[in-house]
């Protein structure tokens, strides 16, 4: 069985070194295709692999990443970005992924994507991504930007994270870009008008975002890009300082599926910064009893089911005047994150009146 590493590059030089050192020795063969670089990271791919290619820049991620499909050999395809890297755990499990390649033989292998580091390497966001494919026909990538792969064939899960880190890269209005492009070439697809939405929204076009993500909404797109368009939606409405459209907006994913912890937290956190401290209690509560939906495909944040809450918790109990109900809030977040900077600054504080 040979498994095929396959990326797509464009002036990577600070990252691109990370990640290829990150995965060296793993693959039977790394496929780099370049859009267009105009620094180093062509000849940086070359040390590390013969088989670099270019590829003319067309506005499109899809057609990109289906080229260096296309340019590898492998029975397996395995695809990262620059800016991506195996951590040591997940090489130590490498040769445990090859096997069960080998065993199970599947079509498509859905591994833990984790980002959004702090300071304790603890990830704030989780989800999975199609990431090893068996190379056929099926195996195509859609979508000029946050193209992925329709699943196909046998389907399972491989506890194998991928971390993606920090760039330097600027990418400034590039996504913004492609899609105003393309909504004028032809129809959008409820996923794509759910990220242009969100492309819209991270630029501070907060009405031009509201109207594409309620025409996603009206769709039939799928039901966690729903509950995500959800979530955008209500920011949209808080930057324009309308509190109760941001909280129906929030309501509103309750439609689609059982209620998700970052919706609970979010709408505590809205109540909260309008002192209905016994509302924001309520689904910080809430948010303690939810599921994980990672499974699904969720944009997990793994925080909101315990740190968020619990948080919010102490915050809300310590302004009503009731500090033991604070205070046990708290012992809860110090046994599960005791060296976190608000566990230790609540610390002091609840030591300073005699709690301890």
């Amino acid at each position: 069985m040979k498994l095929s590493l396959c990326m797509i590059v464009k002036d990577e030089e600070t990252a691109l070194p990370r990640c290829l050192k990150s995965v060296e020795g793993l693959f039977d063969e790394v496929v780099i295709v370049d859009t267009g670089s105009e620094d180093k990271t062509p000849s940086i791919a070359r040390d590390f692999t013969p088989s670099v290619y270019s590829f003319a820049w067309r506005d499109d991620f899809a057609a990109a990443r289906n080229f260096s499909f296309e340019r590898a050999t492998g029975d397996y395809l395995f695809w990262l970005d620059a800016d991506d890297v195996l951590p040591p755990a997940s090489r130590e499990k490498f040769p445990l992924l090859r096997a069960m390649l080998e065993r199970d033989a599947p079509n498509t292998v859905f591994l833990p994507y984790l980002s959004g580091f702090d300071a304790h390497g603890t990830p704030s966001l989780s989800f999975r991504r199609e990431r090893v494919l068996k190379r056929c026909p099926l195996a195509r990538w859609v979508g000029r930007v946050h193209e992925c792969i329709t699943p196909f064939g046998r389907q399972c899960s491989f506890d194998l994270p991928v971390h993606h880190l920090s760039s330097a890269k600027v990418r400034g209005t590039r996504n913004l870009d492609i899609y105003r492009k393309w909504e004028k070439d032809e129809p959008l697809s409820p996923r794509d008008l759910f990220y242009f939405g969100r492309e819209l929204y991270y630029h501070r076009h907060y009405d031009d975002a509201i109207q594409k993500l309620k025409k996603m909404l009206a769709s039939d797109g799928w039901y966690v890009n729903k509950i995500e368009a959800s979530k955008v939606l209500s920011s949209c409405f808080e930057a324009k300082n309308e509190p109760e459209k941001a909280l129906s907006a929030l309501f509103l994913s309750f439609v689609y599926g059982e209620p998700r912890a970052s919706v609970c937290c979010e709408i505590a956190r809205l109540f909260f910064t309008q002192n209905r401290l016994l509302e924001a209690a309520f689904w910080y509560e809430t948010a303690l009893s939810c599921h994980d939906h990672a499974a699904e495909g969720d944009f997990e944040l793994p925080a909101c089911r315990d740190l968020t809450p619990l948080l919010g918790l102490v915050c809300c109990h310590d302004r009503l005047g009731e500090t033991a109900a604070a205070f046990e809030y708290h012992k809860q977040l110090e046994a599960l994150y005791p060296a976190h900077p608000s566990v230790i600054q609540n610390r002091a504080y609840f030591a300073g009146k005699g709690l301890t």
